[in-house]
């Protein structure tokens, strides 16, 4: 069995979604997307996400036409910063440590807003202000924080659905339960991509292949091997078929490896959340990032972070690492009641989170232990000092003020009393009954490890020629592009960039 294309992607989400359409848009005539999943499963991890885009903008007006949940009214109480280019690549690297491809991260930046304007227009995804994630109400304003402000309607769910619907109108074909087993090559280019789809191989014919399979997530060996043997026991947040095959089908030609293969992106996520993979209907609801507004304790009864250290989309993709490596991989949040009523509602809602309440802190520690707290008396001293160190810090500095929307400089640490491990930012004592805590644990979303790619035209390069394998493209979690941490939201916008560029790329080859 044999068939043509102009361009076959490999993967169903947001990145491979973008290839496909913008293959389309450009000259392909017949472009097909491939998945291993069944049609069920579709969109990969995009699906699960918040649907968050960072992007370069120059504030508010600059975004309004192309969201739909700001009213005229609305629009004097929204208080928001411009991100420029500079920010945008500059919190890639900053987070990364300095280690993540400078020319990479440009790429991302540079066509960051032209990239919003291209989904939005051509695409069809429904943006709107991040009200409910990325801004706290503050002296009745509406303030946004920490670079992002943008995300899609309904989540990943419906950057899926609108994908899906833009693939139908592109009349781009898409074939579930199907794999991709091996990228077919004639005097040195891609000439095809042999897949097994209803228990029968068939050779497809095409000048462009655009890997974008995601990572090795799902695979708990290859978690072992690259990241360490407790990675074995993280909490799969997404699909269950990132399991690392696109990197089989590069390394066979050669493909150049880059990135942090000893990394990846991981969160603070629902202890008792499916283990092996997300569940559908929940999907990043399970995701539990409120501990800027309290504390974070082990079962030993100890803090681990500084739980204020930066904003939460700076610092939520490391933060699961950090739970992973405490005694049995979980730990517990612990709020109280100034500020539970802060907390997203999707994350810790009724129904969505198991909830342990108490009036005081040691009635708190006795609940715990039945969930895995192992030293009721640490855990009270720990809190004990902990409020502590904010009352002295609160007592020198009478006319501090608490804001979540901001790097307020509420802290633990004054001249009468320093915690080994500050809070930095947000640090309000935790005494007002009723007290709170929820058992949370690693989830793993995406491996940093990926493919070296050309920025311009998101052509795999060769190992050995360090140039691009011609007709070979990457997008997505496949691109080494992260290290160590990344800033929220930057995943989705590169995977839409360098998707967008692999689709050009591979309609100047078309037969």
């Amino acid at each position: 069995m044999e068939a043509s294309f102009d361009c076959v992607v490999i993967g169903s989400g947001n990145a491979g979604s973008c290839a496909a359409l913008s293959a389309a848009e450009t000259g392909c005539d017949k472009v097909l997307i491939v998945d291993i999943c069944p049609p069920e499963w579709a969109g990969g991890n995009s699906y699960f996400t918040a649907g968050a885009f960072r992007t370069v903008h120059s504030g508010l007006q600059d975004l309004l036409p192309i969201v739909n949940n700001v009213s005229a009214e609305q629009v004097a109480s929204i208080d928001m910063d411009k991100y420029t280019c500079e920010d945008f690549q500059g919190d890639i690297m900053r987070l990364g440590d300095g280690k993540p491809d400078p020319d990479l991260a440009g790429a991302v930046a540079d066509a960051s807003r032209d990239t919003i304007t291209w989904l939005a227009d051509s695409v069809g995804l429904p943006f709107m202000l991040s009200f409910h994630r990325q801004a706290y109400a503050v002296g009745g304003r509406q303030r946004f924080w920490g670079g992002m402000v943008l995300c899609t309607e309904d989540g990943g769910k419906g950057l899926i659905a609108a994908h899906q619907r833009a693939l139908a109108k592109g009349k781009v074909d898409v074939w579930f339960n199907c794999r991709a087993v091996e990228i077919t090559m004639e005097n040195g280019a891609v000439s095809g991509l042999i897949v097994e789809k209803d228990g029968h191989k068939m050779s497809l014919r095409t000048p462009a292949v655009v890997l974008a399979a995601g990572g090795f997530e799902a695979n708990p060996l290859l978690r072992a091997e690259h990241l360490g043997g407790e990675w074995e026991r993280a909490i799969v947040r997404g699909t269950p078929y990132n399991q690392g095959g696109g990197f089989a089908l590069a390394a066979a030609l050669g493909a150049r490896q880059t990135g942090d293969w000893a990394g990846c992106h991981s969160t603070c996520w629902d202890a008792d959340a499916p283990t092996d993979a997300g569940q559908r209907d929940l999907t990043n609801q399970f995701t539990k990032s409120g501990y800027p507004l309290g504390i974070m304790v082990n079962t030993a009864g100890k803090r681990f972070v500084d739980e204020g250290e930066d904003y939460r989309n700076y610092t939520y993709a490391k933060f699961g690492r950090a739970i992973l490596m405490q005694p049995e991989g979980h730990i517990f949040q612990i709020y109280d009641q100034k500020v539970i009523g802060s907390l997203r509602q999707e994350e810790y809602g009724d129904g969505i989170v198991r909830k342990i309440f108490a009036d005081s802190i040691e009635e708190l520690a006795d609940k715990l232990v039945d969930s895995g707290l192992k030293s009721k008396q640490e855990f009270v001293e720990t809190v004990r000092q902990f409020n502590d160190a904010v009352r002295n810090y609160q007592a020198e500095h009478p006319d501090a003020t608490w804001n979540p929307a901001i790097k307020d400089g509420m802290s633990t640490q004054s001249s009468e009393k320093q915690l080994a491990l500050p809070k930095t930012n947000w640090a309000l004592t935790i005494d007002k009954a009723p007290l709170m805590a929820v058992k949370v644990a690693c989830g793993v979303t995406f491996t940093f490890g990926g493919l070296a790619i050309d920025p311009e035209t998101a052509g795999v390069l060769s190992e050995k020629t360090s140039t691009v394998i011609p007709g070979l493209f990457c997008a997505g979690e496949m691109v080494g592009l992260f290290h160590k941490n990344y800033p929220g939201g930057s995943g989705l916008m590169a995977g839409a960039v360098f998707g967008r560029r692999a689709g050009r790329a591979a309609a100047a080859l078309k037969y």
